[in-house]
């Protein structure tokens, strides 16, 4: 399996995803039936993110979903579903599945949309990325009052073979790899780097020694083996 910064960093290749048919209700649809080109297609989404990042046994405990009330009784079965209230919302995580109910219940029957946390807010609110909201692919801010709960995947440790294979970031940086570090920040309480979107800058610089000093490595600025695994760690 793989891990909820790969899951993420394939979430974050469709921002900008808009209309139907398109490149995720095709791929549901050619296993799925030509009922689903032009569906709702936010689960499918997930299902998309999943399996491409090598997520699929950890997100999709069920199976390929487009139906989200199925995708949540998935977790339920598994004993990894939590409810959607505030205190419950704010120790969600980076890569959990998160379900929402627009008439502002907890029932998982009553479910309506679902998207996928890439950082929690504090608040009872979370920053998520959603297929088929407004027919796009976006990054929304949702609050407890529209979450029914969230289901948390069983994503893979960061083993030492696994950290080997990440890059190597140091101040400079850009790109897709640099976005997951700002949001692994963001989750860690570092809102003074600004946004997801951005460059490895003199404050993200700052907030990675931060990371190192509280993670006990050597507070180098640099991003590699030994520090992957402070920013990754699960408490």
């Amino acid at each position: 399996m793989g891990t909820a910064a790969q899951m993420l960093a394939e979430a974050r290749r469709s921002l900008g995803l808009s209309g139907r048919p398109n490149a995720i209700t095709r791929d549901y649809a050619a296993r799925h039936g030509e009922e689903f080109l032009k569906a709702a297609w936010c689960d499918m989404a997930v299902t998309y993110w999943a399996r491409r990042s090598g997520n699929a046994p950890a997100v999709l405990p069920g199976g390929d979903r487009a139906y989200t009330v199925w995708h949540a009784q998935d977790f339920q079965r598994i004993g990894r579903w939590f409810g959607g209230t505030a205190a419950n919302v704010d120790r969600a995580r980076p890569g959990d599945i998160v379900f929402f109910d627009w008439g502002a219940g907890n029932a998982i029957g009553a479910i309506d949309h679902v998207g996928v946390v890439e950082r929690v807010l504090g608040g009872g609110r979370l920053q998520t990325i959603e297929g088929n909201t407004g027919d796009a692919c976006k990054r929304r801010v949702r609050s407890a009052s529209v979450i029914a709960g969230y289901g948390r995947p069983a994503y893979d440790n960061w083993t030492e073979a696994m950290v080997r294979k990440l890059p190597l970031l140091r101040k400079g940086a850009t790109g897709e790899d640099v976005e997951t570090l700002r949001a692994l920040l963001l989750a860690r309480s570092h809102p003074e780097i600004g946004p997801v979107e951005g460059p490895f800058d003199a404050k993200v610089e700052q907030a990675v020694r931060a990371v190192q000093e509280w993670g006990g490595v050597e507070v180098d600025g640099i991003v590699g083996p030994q520090t992957w695994p402070v920013l990754l760690r699960v408490h």
